[in-house]
């Protein structure tokens, strides 16, 4: 008969005592790394994210000798502050888990063994599904299912404090706790001032645009509204925060460009602009950032009403009408 974790092993407690090392037990495509984003990002040793750091390949197997390395040596760092430790890895084997175990000691620092509970066929059809680079050969996800459900017997002798069957915790709570937390600091709601626009670029552009933002109001070149320079070295992208896109409170974000209009040399000299793009994504700034967007069929001159792809002439001729017009009516 088939062994599984779900069938044969019973949690002999809940306890995760704060600090601890908390190492997770299970076959690639089990779920550790999904159980392990409920503790805060800095808790957790990822050893895929090791080999990523040293390879630059989360999957590359022949850098996990320097991945568990440099992972070891973070773990150290940390359990000598008295913090709480996730390794999510395979951690099937036993010398494996000695080591882990041995560590924690040196620090007195308790330790858990969490075993995860997919069944193998789950486990196959997740690690199936995974990008190549990264995808167990099937025997071994076979050969660390079955090590981490004969491991369960022996988990005590070989020194956890616990021993922690992972569908008994819940994990919800926690990681809802916290992200209730952070969203309150990011509307200032805490008491603290918030993020207050940057909401507005990390919805649109995502946070590691938006850290770069630099905020300017009541900008000239914007017709008045909020400027937002993104600068990172040399490079620089210029937006303007329009808060009535449609005439219906839409806002969004326009790129300023260079007006097109004279480069066609129907007219005397370039137009100055400022013209502008609206951007919905990074992909839209990247694009921008290439002058993929230079006349993009939404490009709007503020200077000499360009839009799209009318000729600078005829623009030209509508502003000259539009202020004989208005002459007129005075």
């Amino acid at each position: 008969m088939t062994r599984t974790l779900n069938a044969t092993l019973q949690p002999l407690d809940t306890t995760i005592p704060d600090p601890a090392l908390i190492v997770l037990i299970g076959p690639a495509g089990s779920g550790k790394t999904t159980l392990a984003s409920t503790w805060a990002p800095t808790q957790v040793l990822c050893l895929d994210q090791y080999r990523a750091l040293v390879s630059d390949q989360a999957g590359d197997q022949n850098a996990t000798g320097d991945a568990v390395l440099a992972l070891h040596s973070v773990l150290e760092a940390r359990l000598s502050r008295g913090l709480t430790s996730i390794v999510d890895a395979t951690n099937c084997e036993k010398t494996v888990r000695a080591g882990l175990v041995q560590t924690a000691r040196r620090y007195s620092i308790p330790t858990v063994a969490m075993l995860m509970a997919a069944p193998l066929p789950v486990c196959l059809e997740r690690n199936a599904a995974r990008p190549a680079d990264r995808r167990v050969p099937e025997n071994i996800v076979r050969a660390q299912h079955r090590a981490a459900v004969d491991s369960h017997p022996h988990l005590h002798d070989e020194g956890f404090d616990h021993v922690v069957f992972a569908p008994s915790i819940d994990r919800l709570s926690p990681l809802l706790a916290r992200g209730a937390a952070n969203r309150r600091a990011e509307l200032g709601w805490d008491g603290g001032q918030g993020l207050g626009n940057e909401l507005l670029l990390r919805r649109f552009f995502g946070p590691d645009i938006a850290r770069l933002a630099q905020w300017k109001d009541h900008s000239i070149l914007g017709g008045g509204d909020r400027i937002v320079e993104l600068r990172a070295g040399a490079g620089t992208l210029t937006l303007a925060l329009r808060l009535d896109t449609d005439g219906e409170g839409d806002i969004g974000f326009d790129v300023l460009v260079a007006c097109p209009a004279g480069e066609d040399n129907l007219a005397a000299e370039a137009c100055p602009g400022p013209a502008w793009v609206p951007v919905y994504s990074a992909i839209d700034l990247h694009r921008a950032h290439l002058g993929e967007l230079d006349n993009h069929e939404d490009l709007q001159c503020a200077h000499c009403g360009y839009r799209g792809d009318s000729d600078h002439e005829a623009s030209a001729d509508q502003n000259k009408d539009a202020a004989g017009n208005k002459a007129l009516t005075r």
